[in-house]
């Protein structure tokens, strides 16, 4: 796979590929020098030694600043990146509980969705059904009920517990900083 350099010089134009007849041109100490033709704007930046960059196109008149190319072309790279990186995809983690879980058990297993909430993660919780336990299903809706009170009113239930086979399933996810209460 072949790893992408410089992602803003596809989008950017430079110089004489910039096409507006009218720029508004930003000097490269940030002074606005006003708005000017194509041809004087390129030519103050051939005096300045350095690039005519197009940083606003869709603008009327559209805005252009004189820059070395290659200095902010790197700053805007590494802004990016570090975007990239405190952008945080929040996942859908996944707890499962059986019918006859103890409340110890239950205890251990919500702390860690109480974990997960706290991370910003979205939570499916699933309480399995086993064998005969079928002809039981109004306890794992009640099991998903204690659940959802223990994990207190921090919590919003993205959707409801609903049977489907021999699994009840549920999400939730935290409205603010979710803490389970001991069960």
């Amino acid at each position: 796979m072949v790893k992408e350099t410089h992602p803003i010089s596809k989008f950017t134009r430079l110089n004489e590929a910039i096409r507006a007849p009218e720029l508004r041109v930003i000097g490269e100490d940030g002074r606005q020098l006003g708005v000017l033709s194509r041809q004087e704007a390129l030519r103050a930046a051939q005096d300045a030694g350095l690039d005519l960059v197009e940083i606003s196109p869709d603008a009327s008149p559209p805005v252009a600043k004189i820059v070395d190319w290659g200095k902010y072309n790197y700053q805007k790279t590494k802004q990016l990146q570090k975007s990239k990186r405190n952008a945080k995809a929040s996942e859908l983690k996944q707890m499962r509980f059986g019918l006859k879980i103890s409340d110890h058990d239950l205890g251990v297993k919500l702390r860690k969705v109480s974990e997960f909430l706290e991370d910003g993660h979205k939570v499916k919780l699933v309480v399995f059904y086993r064998g005969r336990e079928m002809a039981h299903r109004d306890l794992g809706f009640k099991l998903a009920d204690r659940v959802i009170e223990i994990l207190g009113e921090d919590i919003a239930v993205d959707q409801q517990p609903q049977l489907a086979g021999k699994q009840l399933s549920f999400v939730v996810r935290s409205t603010g900083h979710a803490k389970a209460k001991n069960p």
